[in-house]
């Protein structure tokens, strides 16, 4: 009888290059990699360990800043961004309350000639579930897939409005918070619940450049059929034609909008009962 190494029957063997493989995706899975395992880089040290030119390298690394993998700290080196080890949202309506929105989505943004949003939230971040874009030359551009801290999105500041005081606290000031980075400071958290608390008066929210430069963006929550928040919906635009679109009736159009999915959630529950 032929001895077996214990548990040489359960390894699995080293994977294979595929045959077909794409060398620009390789190249960007590379760089996630060398995020996760090293926790600096810069572009030099990414062009030498890819073996492209700098030039190459930078144009994958925006990608990376684009997608939230990645951004640029004050000395301009790269380091692991909010989206680097996010895990699946465990949500697993998501694809339905998009496939919901969507149709709502590009009426609105065809309205408005602007970009319009779908995120929803897990714990203290927002995710994109999708985007579309207006067609105006200046816009904001596609962030689906992006991963942005809640407390700084519209979006996800119209979510944190509807929450009990005790899940904000859990959220933003517990021992957790502290570990994970999430605590508002002493200083600024009463403001920050004096904010959602006019959020919840107006019903909408409001982000001036609060997460990227020169972008501004109106958010309103979205709900199921029992009253539940379900995710939001956000119109962002640059910020020198915010106001203009906001005096043209952006809070009025954005409202009809989550009236128009809400009925759809309804009509088709979007998480389980």
């Amino acid at each position: 009888m032929q001895n077996k190494t214990p548990g040489a029957g359960s390894r699995k063997p080293v994977q294979k290059r595929p045959t077909y493989s794409i060398e620009a995706v390789d190249n960007a899975l590379q760089l996630l990699q060398l995020l996760r395992d090293v926790g600096t880089l810069r572009l030099k040290d990414a062009a030498a360990e890819l073996g492209v030119a700098p030039s190459t390298a930078h144009r994958l690394l925006a990608m990376l800043v684009y997608r939230g993998f990645a951004v640029q700290d004050e000395n301009r080196r790269y380091v692991p961004g909010p989206a680097m080890g996010v895990g699946p949202a465990g949500l697993s309506w998501t694809r339905q309350l998009r496939d919901l929105a969507l149709p709502h989505m590009e009426l609105l943004s065809s309205r408005l000639d602007e970009t319009v949003n779908l995120m929803v939230r897990v714990g203290t971040r927002v995710r994109f579930l999708a985007t579309v874009e207006g067609s105006n030359v200046l816009r904001i551009g596609d962030r689906q897939g992006t991963v942005m801290p809640a407390d700084k999105t519209s979006g996800g500041k119209a979510m944190l409005a509807e929450l009990e005081p005790a899940m904000m606290e859990q959220l933003f000031r517990s021992q957790n918070a502290g570990i994970s980075g999430d605590t508002i400071p002493d200083a600024e958290y009463g403001a920050f619940l004096r904010e959602l608390e006019s959020i919840r008066s107006n019903g909408f929210a409001a982000n001036f450049e609060g997460t990227e430069e020169g972008v501004s963006a109106l958010g309103m929550a979205l709900h199921n059929r029992a009253g539940a928040v379900v995710g939001a919906l956000t119109v962002a635009t640059p910020s020198t034609r915010f106001r203009k679109v906001f005096d043209a009736g952006l809070v009025a159009n954005l409202r009809e909008t989550c009236r128009q999915v809400e009925i759809d959630i309804a009509a088709n529950p979007a998480e389980p009962a």
